[in-house]
């Protein structure tokens, strides 16, 4: 599945994102009323290594990685402990392949965050993982609605 067929089915699943590109990748928020500058993170999709994060090779032809949220609850429930917060130019030590297509796991760098990860999925992924995307965003939702009050 292209990044942009991703987007697009996002984007029809989920009201209210606004698709935006900065810092190098192209990020989803939920900002329906439009009345905070850029809405809540619910996503994001990026296709190129950055300086400070090289660990899923991003610059292979046709990767991209999807990134986005999950309760904590959740993360303990699939993954386990969630790991410290890496150092700087580090990533955390889960034992994951962070180059590895089509797996849902930890992000290399914001999993103590509860950020995950899965490179380049499938359709058959994403019907794997969108019960998961479903739970994020609505905590997203609720974010929104806390910060607009």
């Amino acid at each position: 599945m292209s990044s942009d067929r991703l987007i697009d089915f996002i984007c029809k699943r989920y009201s209210g994102l606004i698709v935006k590109s900065s810092w190098g990748e192209t990020g989803l928020f939920y900002n329906p009323e439009h009345k905070l500058a850029n809405g809540v993170y619910f996503l994001t999709i990026k296709d190129h290594d950055g300086e400070n994060d090289k660990s899923a090779n991003l610059n292979r032809p046709d990767v991209y990685r999807v990134s986005f949220a999950i309760s904590e609850k959740v993360f303990f429930e699939i993954f386990g402990e969630k790991p410290p917060r890496p150092l700087k130019r580090s990533v955390v030590n889960t034992g994951h392949n962070f180059q590895k297509l089509d797996e849902l796991m930890p992000h290399p760098i914001y999993a103590w965050m509860n950020w995950v990860q899965i490179l380049s999925p499938s359709e058959n992924s994403l019907n794997n993982i969108v019960k998961l995307l479903d739970d994020s965003y609505l905590n997203v939702k609720n974010k929104y609605a806390k910060l607009i009050k």
